[in-house]
């Protein structure tokens, strides 16, 4: 990883291709920001640096989605939620491994990957996540 690397949306998902869930820390007031920006909105510092993120957290809240975008209708009726990481940021994804009616609020979730997509827009890498996988 490049500390070198733009703090863009590009460059996130060029590290989902990795497979890393990268967010950019703000190094004068701490933010972590996802998606990533060059300036903190927090305190107006473009002083940065990426960081990653362990990619596991609860579910804040979550939708199914029974019509579909096209691109997505082969998955419907799928779970889409918002997940609070351990780091305190809110990342937004599909949910899979899991039924639609044993959702819960507050399940604890990882993220994992879909990388054998092109990578040219709009066909980019994709993460998801799922329940844990205990060995």
């Amino acid at each position: 990883m490049s500390k070198d690397a733009p703090f863009t949306v590009e460059q996130f998902y060029k590290f989902i291709g990795e497979r890393k869930i990268m967010g950019v820390k703000c190094n004068k007031c701490g933010k972590i920001l996802v998606p990533p920006r060059p300036l903190c909105p927090n305190c107006l510092s473009t002083n940065l640096s990426w960081i990653q993120l362990k990619g596991k957290g609860k579910l804040i809240t979550y939708t199914v989605i029974h019509v579909a975008p096209e691109r997505f209708q082969h998955l419907a009726p799928y779970v889409f939620g918002i997940i609070e990481l351990e780091e305190g940021v809110r990342l937004p994804g599909i949910i899979q491994g899991v039924k639609p009616e044993d959702i819960k609020l507050g399940m604890i979730l990882e993220v994992d990957f879909n990388v054998d997509i092109p990578s040219t827009w709009p066909q980019w890498p994709r993460y998801f996540f799922r329940p844990p996988q205990h060995p």
